[in-house]
């Protein structure tokens, strides 16, 4: 399915830019965003070995997830740790992977 490579080409782009975060914060939020992005891959591939309202929980779930990496990547570029250019890349990486996940919700 190609959303678990798109998922994976965001996961690869974000891991290189999470180091670049001020030590400060690479505690926290780093870790944070790193945690939610392995919750959400996970959740995935729970959803894909699982079908019916179980499915569909786990898709929610990871909706949730995605949700919570949005907020992330916007709290970094107003933080100014991602650039203007990163964080659009990094935006339209996100909403295709939303794109994908929303069409799976609404797959019977």
């Amino acid at each position: 399915m190609i959303i678990f490579t798109r998922t994976f080409d965001l996961f690869t782009w974000l891991l290189p830019h999470i180091e670049t975060f001020p030590r400060l914060y690479r505690t926290s939020i780093s870790q944070r965003l790193l945690a939610v992005m392995l919750d959400f891959q996970e959740t995935l591939y729970d959803a894909h070995s699982q079908g019916g309202t179980t499915r569909q929980k786990y898709l929610r779930t990871a909706d949730a997830h995605l949700n919570k990496i949005r907020f992330y990547m916007r709290l970094a570029h107003r933080s100014t740790w991602l650039k203007d250019g990163q964080y659009l890349h990094v935006s339209r990486l996100i909403d295709e992977i939303g794109r994908l996940l929303g069409g799976w919700i609404k797959a019977p």
